[in-house]
């Protein structure tokens, strides 16, 4: 619930209206909102599967890994291609609000030259989560030293060190060349030049070629199991945390 100032208010109302307009099955579901006197707030879909972070905490295998990921690729792509005007998922309101609610680790480092969002800022901050899917990291590695995870990766994937780089829990249940795409699809949208990043459509695309790979081929360990229990994932809405 927030108390609302003026420009809040109708901010907030502006979100609404754009939520009602959203329907895809990878997005959190808009149920309803308050705007009764002082109180503001949004209703939203329960997750019953919990959050990435949570699913993190157990044991995926690469094959529900990569299928996530997909998911949330479709749910981003529908926000931006499939609703108008576009909505920034690491925005408060739509494409042109300006005033970022973000975690650290995962906030599109142009915004701190432009102060400005788009769709590309949600492609980087997807690469981010992509890194944390294939390594088990949280997007800051805590060490001795704390590290982006952008840092972590880079000198071993430099060095063709793809096991020290691939989350410890697979336990070598994956297929390499699979692993290996996913990781430079990752990076390839982590690039600190927005205009190098791809577009979610094409990350949705290149990450259902990974999958196909990872069901067909060879795994680094042993043979995949074909009847792997799926993972249902849904992605927050375009305002939430």
């Amino acid at each position: 619930m927030l108390l609302p100032s003026a420009h809040a208010s109708k901010q907030f109302q502006t979100e609404v209206e754009l939520l009602m307009t959203v329907c895809h099955k990878n997005l959190v579901s808009f149920i309803g909102y308050c705007d009764e006197g002082p109180n503001m707030g949004v209703v939203c879909e329960y997750m019953a599967n919990g959050n990435l972070q949570e699913l993190l905490s157990g044991k995926l295998s690469w094959k529900q890994r990569l299928q996530v990921a997909i998911d949330a690729a479709q749910g981003l792509d529908y926000l931006h291609s499939g609703c108008r005007p576009p909505i920034i998922h690491r925005d408060d309101a739509t494409h042109v609000s300006t005033r970022v609610v973000g975690t650290p680790g995962y906030l599109d480092p142009e915004y701190y030259q432009t102060q400005q969002l788009n769709e590309k800022s949600d492609v980087y901050s997807f690469g981010i989560v992509l890194l944390e899917l294939i390594t088990g990291q949280a997007a800051i590695v805590r060490s001795n030293v704390n590290t982006h995870i952008v840092q972590w990766v880079s000198p071993m994937l430099e060095g063709g060190d793809i096991q020290n780089i691939v989350d410890p829990r697979l336990e070598g249940d994956f297929h390499l060349n699979s692993v290996w795409k996913t990781t430079e699809i990752a990076m390839a949208r982590v690039d600190p030049a927005s205009i190098q990043r791809p577009t979610m459509s094409r990350v949705v695309t290149e990450l259902k070629q990974c999958l196909a790979m990872g069901i067909t081929g060879r795994t680094h360990g042993k043979m995949k199991e074909e009847n792997e229990d799926s993972i249902e994932m849904n992605v927050m809405g375009p305002s939430a945390r």
